[in-house]
């Protein structure tokens, strides 16, 4: 994997300062009030931006807005983590703005899915810093709580993990192993020429997406191919693609894809839009093995 050398940001502990954004799509306060109640019941204390609640369209404010938040949380030194509060859209157009050298200088979890999946790419493609996949607060009530259990274990962790789950599906069988990289397909085929995507060589791939019509899954994965991206891959994770078409129809698209790069493929793990979304960190060695099927990661993700 060609990027910078890896930082690992501080673990999360219960009574640490957390930060809540909105880099993308706009949020209203009610809509956080699971979220904040959860967090609150986890003995974490939570600091908003001070854009949070803003809204110009489809975006939760101007981009500058957006900009000083995200700024602010990683230049404060209380802060130990920057959650967002959702996707939509928008972190795009934030990333030729964002002033690296900060985030290299003050490392901290970043957790994010969706849209966010630019910011987690970019961060890691131009400081080395292991971002993370994973759920984000808007309507948490009425989502799987246990989701934020998950996300809250991996961030206070150190050591091996080991995941496997029922109905995950294998495609191509075989073990792969390097850096977990990935994300949302549709974010990825969109940072396809830009300086702000890390290389795939040597990592396994996790993939998920929503609402998206067969054909253009389709085409996503084609360009990624076409582009040289995908070679040197070592495995991939096939997430939820909900509202994508037919589960057996998205595994052939990949299965086409994995069987030509001679790698293993599982399918049908739990991540992405669903109602469970397991987090994964980027940056972090795994180890994808198609018997159980399992993946583990093989070191800690925090320090």
């Amino acid at each position: 994997m060609k990027h910078l050398p890896i930082i690992k940001p501080p673990g999360l502990r219960k009574g640490d300062l957390v930060g809540l954004i909105s880099p993308a799509g706009p949020v209203e306060e009610k809509e956080l009030k699971g979220g904040l109640a959860l967090l609150d019941s986890k003995g974490l204390r939570v600091r908003l931006g001070a854009h949070v609640f803003d809204r110009k369209g489809y975006l939760a404010g101007e981009d500058a807005s957006r900009l000083d938040d995200f700024h602010g949380m990683f230049s404060d030194p209380e802060v130990r983590a920057v959650f967002c509060t959702r996707g939509g859209y928008g972190t795009l157009r934030l990333l030729d703005k964002i002033q690296y050298d900060l985030i290299r200088k003050n490392p901290k979890i970043l957790v994010g899915f969706s849209d966010v999946t630019s910011l987690l790419m970019a961060l890691l493609k131009r400081t080395g810093l292991v971002t993370f996949h994973g759920s984000m607060f808007r309507n948490t009530a009425e989502r799987n709580i246990g989701n934020i259990d998950d996300l809250l274990g991996l961030l206070g962790f150190s050591g091996n993990h080991r995941l496997v789950f029922e109905g995950t599906r294998t495609c191509v069988p075989g073990n792969g192993r390097g850096p977990l990289i990935g994300g949302n397909l549709n974010l990825i085929s969109h940072l396809l020429g830009t300086p702000f995507l890390p290389s795939f060589s040597g990592c396994i791939l996790f993939l998920e997406d929503i609402g998206e019509p067969l054909y253009r899954v389709d085409r996503m994965l084609t360009h990624l191919r076409l582009s040289g991206l995908l070679e040197g891959l070592r495995g991939i994770v096939a997430g939820e693609f909900k509202g994508c078409g037919e589960p057996e129809a998205i595994d052939r698209l990949l299965t086409e894809i994995a069987e030509d790069l001679h790698i293993p493929l599982i399918s049908g793990f739990p991540l992405g839009h669903g109602f469970r979304n397991i987090p994964l960190p980027l940056g972090v060695t795994a180890e994808l093995d198609t018997a159980g099927p399992s993946l583990t990661l093989m070191e800690s993700c925090v320090t």
